[in-house]
């Protein structure tokens, strides 16, 4: 096997250029998930069932379909509905976001059961509302504990933005699979984007290992 270093070094730029996007690609739709997550979450755990109904429904859709199937329905369906024509960068973060807001809703909803309920009681009896409770009470007990599954979620989010490839987004694994088709080559393509891949997946882990300590210390 002749593996050629110097088309790895000619893609480089673009490669790089790509990393840069799969990381905002990945930031931004943490973000976005992370606040519609937290709202279904409260959604979730609403004792009212049928106001609670619509917010499981969501769940079990975005759980229960490929995040493939979604990226399609929303490139070539929902944004040309909404805004005309499409666009990869915008049905993208559209995409990961509405996908990873399901599973961190899963995550605000279980980190927020496994606070004691006499949390809540005793900050009802002292006079605060139940969104302040939920507030300055339950929500910053349960982030403590929810930080591990919300890092292992913004790390598959990271992994799972190399699906964008397929509707065309210029992130890092849409650069491998032009350095593939113009020289038709495999290992050194895939190679070293699942190299790229694995040094962002460190660099994300080691940092979430050292909020995790820091959150413990305090």
């Amino acid at each position: 096997m002749n593996f050629r270093w110097d088309i790895i070094i000619e893609y480089m730029p673009y490669l790089l250029k790509g990393t840069l996007l799969t990381v905002g690609f990945s930031i931004g739709s943490i973000l976005l998930g992370t606040i519609l997550g937290l709202l279904i979450g409260l959604g979730r755990t609403m004792r009212n069932k049928v106001l609670a109904f619509p917010f499981l429904v969501y769940v079990t859709v975005f759980r229960g379909t490929p995040l493939l199937v979604q990226i399609f329905l929303i490139h070539f369906g929902a944004v040309p509905l909404f805004l005309g024509e499409t666009n990869a960068i915008t049905a993208g973060v559209i995409a990961l976001s509405l996908n990873a807001a399901a599973y961190i809703a899963e995550i605000f909803r279980a980190g927020i059961q496994s606070i004691d309920r006499g949390q809540m009681e005793g900050a009802r009896s002292l006079g605060l509302t139940h969104g302040q409770s939920m507030r300055y009470v339950i929500l910053p007990q349960a982030f403590k504990r929810m930080i591990p599954p919300l890092g292992n979620e913004f790390i598959v989010l990271l992994k799972d933005s190399s699906l964008l490839s397929v509707i065309a987004a210029p992130e890092l694994m849409y650069w491998g699979r032009a350095m593939g088709g113009q020289y038709f080559k495999v290992w050194e393509p895939y190679l070293a984007s699942a190299f790229i891949y694995l040094i962002l997946t460190l660099v994300l882990s080691y940092l979430l290992n050292l909020l995790e300590r820091r959150m413990k210390t305090e």
